[in-house]
């Protein structure tokens, strides 16, 4: 046995699963999770001395690679002074007047901890502000484990609000409605059922936590246009894409303006971070400026604000970074796409510039009915053999590729290679 399946052992003794957040966890794989020692550039290695080409980046935030050198240099300086004050400092103004200045549909920001703590209290918010309670989500998208959205999908139309997850009362999901990903008539006869009841409809731009999955063409303007018509909040849940597709996000992506909007790591440069903001109006309803209560005792917390600044001001500043990750995922996906042609694989790969997934599965990805249909084990055989040849993936047919700026062109034929290499032999 390596290091991994030592410190594995150990880890299931004292963790749940061994782990600290199921996606780490690769027993739909079988075997033990990688252990990892550090990361630079594209590559992570683990502590028995394996270097792999890294497609997670932190799950997104390290677009710009791992321990890019500003971003370090700017958190050894912040921790000169201290790691936490539980108090105001300068660098939380400035990242709130940073975000605000560039991104024109967040006029106010909240920062929080987590991407989960952002769209829980953006729902608040969204809730205090049109005094209404219901929301509606779709089937396949990942807002955070907070009660009211660990909500089962199925492939109806209109669930009800069943808890996803044992030790959520029915109580606390059953003002959360779920709707059909790029189905508009879902949405309407959701809104239609419940009407001026709906706070808020929260969507993942991109959904990205059923594999990736693209918006259809209208599908987003057709939200934003019912949410309009029926006196709802539309919140773009960009702890994925937030700064990724463009910067900014989403939002900018595909011209389509929310509400609010929520943000995760990214804007940490990979610290424990997130943020919910939008309309002025909207925001003032959060304490202490307004009745909407939240609260985090270390929000903004400033070595995580040295970094997530120093990343975004790098990205607004360099902002030919989103013209290089859409050609790299072109290549990548790209070439996935042909491979699968060239060796009669019926799979599908799902891709939004950076983006991007390969799907065991023989029909059009479009929702999380289709998503569900993949063929899990392939997958396993897939990841597998990726790993053993040096390519390191989310350990899940349901999770995203992500490219960062450091993936190389070189780097990127040689993963193509062993992708080829599963396919053909």
């Amino acid at each position: 046995m390596g290091r991994s399946e030592d410190l594995f052992e150990r880890a299931v003794k004292r963790i749940p699963g061994g782990v600290n957040s199921p996606v780490r966890a690769y027993g739909a794989i079988g075997m033990a999770p990688r252990f990892i020692e550090r990361a630079d550039g594209c590559y992570i290695y683990d502590v028995d001395g394996n270097k792999y080409i890294d497609y997670i980046d932190s799950w997104g935030p390290m677009i710009l690679g791992h321990n890019f050198p500003a971003v370090r240099e700017s958190v050894l300086k912040a921790c000169e002074n201290g790691l936490s004050f539980g108090c105001a400092t300068e660098i939380e103004v400035e990242m709130a007047e940073f975000i605000c200045e560039h991104i024109p549909h967040v006029e106010m920001v909240r920062m929080v901890n987590s991407g989960t703590e952002a769209v829980m209290s953006a729902i608040r918010a969204a809730r205090g502000f049109t005094g209404k309670d219901k929301i509606i989500k779709f089937a396949g998208c990942y807002h955070g484990h907070s009660d009211a959205l660990l909500v089962s999908a199925g492939s109806g139309v209109m669930t009800s609000g069943v808890p996803d997850s044992a030790g959520v009362p029915k109580g606390c999901t059953q003002d959360t409605m779920t709707a059909v990903y790029n189905d508009l008539d879902s949405v309407r006869a959701l809104l239609e059922e419940a009407p001026d009841q709906v706070a808020a409809v929260i969507v993942e731009a991109v959904g990205a936590n059923m594999g990736v999955v693209p918006p259809k063409k209208g599908f987003l303007e057709g939200l934003r246009t019912l949410c309009d018509q029926y006196g709802t909040l539309l919140i773009f849940d960009e702890v994925i894409t937030g700064f990724r597709l463009a910067f900014g996000g989403a939002a900018e992506y595909f011209g389509v303006k929310p509400d609010m909007v929520t943000y995760g790591k990214i804007i940490g440069a990979g610290m424990p971070v997130g943020a919910y903001g939008g309309r002025k109006e909207i925001m003032q309803m959060v304490s202490p400026a307004g009745p909407v209560y939240q609260a985090g005792t270390l929000s903004g917390n400033p070595i995580a604000m040295a970094a997530g600044l120093t990343q975004l001001k790098y990205l607004y500043e360099h902002q030919e970074v989103y013209k290089d990750l859409e050609a790299k995922g072109q290549k990548l996906y790209g070439s996935m796409e042909e491979i699968l042609k060239e060796t009669g694989s019926p799979y599908q790969v799902n891709h939004v510039s950076s983006l991007g997934s390969i799907f065991f599965a023989t029909e059009e990805v479009r929702d999380y009915t289709s998503a569900k249909a993949s063929d899990t084990k392939k997958f396993a055989e897939y990841f597998l053999h990726m790993l053993k040849n040096g390519i390191h993936l989310a350990p899940s047919q349901f999770e995203a590729m992500f490219l960062s700026t450091a993936h190389s062109d070189a780097v990127i034929e040689e993963t193509l290679d062993k992708v080829r290499g599963f396919f053909t032999k």
